[in-house]
């Protein structure tokens, strides 16, 4: 398994062929979901061989973008099912990134281990001191995409969002949902001052 070559191979074609007005799913999220992937597998014990597929898959998760946004997750793992061979990865491995890929469709549930551990990566943010600066890039790229939001309306969707989001994983949980529960009880004050 040619990990490195597999990295360089996303990276570059993310690089250079990423869509204009990805304000929120560029380069710079698939970097913060890896490391956060990193940070979360190695905190929940997985295997050097788990952590490379789980960190493939964090490299590979929005490769989607690359040529559609809505449902994006079929195309990256098409694209993990075609490049991924000429780097050394068996099927069985594929079949466990491209599983992991198909998990952080907010519409699906993460089944396995590593399936939630990515899924919380996704989501890092939520938790985090600089969840501001990711909402409002998120909120501009799905402008940009024809989903317009006013302030209300956004705040009324992110309540709604973090009601039903839930971390999967022990380390998510100690690490990020605090700061979640914070950030959820500042939208809600917001939207009752107005």
């Amino acid at each position: 398994m040619n990990f490195k070559g597999a990295k360089q191979y996303i990276i570059t074609r993310l690089i250079h062929e990423i869509p204009e007005k990805l304000y929120y799913h560029g380069m710079h999220h698939t970097l913060d979901v890896f490391n956060a992937a990193e940070r979360l597998g190695k905190m929940e014990r997985v295997s050097a061989d788990e952590l490379m597929l789980l960190n493939t898959a964090a490299l590979f998760h929005d490769a989607g973008f690359l040529e559609r946004y809505e449902e994006n997750e079929s195309i990256a793992v098409r694209i993990v099912n075609e490049q991924l061979p000429r780097f050394g990865y068996s099927p069985g491995q594929i079949l466990i990134i491209a599983n992991m890929i198909k998990a952080t469709n907010i519409k699906n549930s993460p089944q396995t281990h590593l399936e939630k551990i990515l899924c919380d990566a996704d989501l890092d943010y939520l938790g985090r001191d600089d969840f501001h600066v990711h909402a409002l890039a998120l909120k501009k790229e799905l402008n940009a995409h024809g989903m317009a939001y006013d302030n209300r309306q956004w705040d009324e969707m992110q309540v709604k969002f973090f009601e039903k989001h839930t971390y999967h994983t022990a380390s998510a949980i100690k690490l990020r949902e605090a700061v979640k529960q914070k950030h959820l009880q500042e939208i809600n004050k917001r939207l009752k001052a107005v």
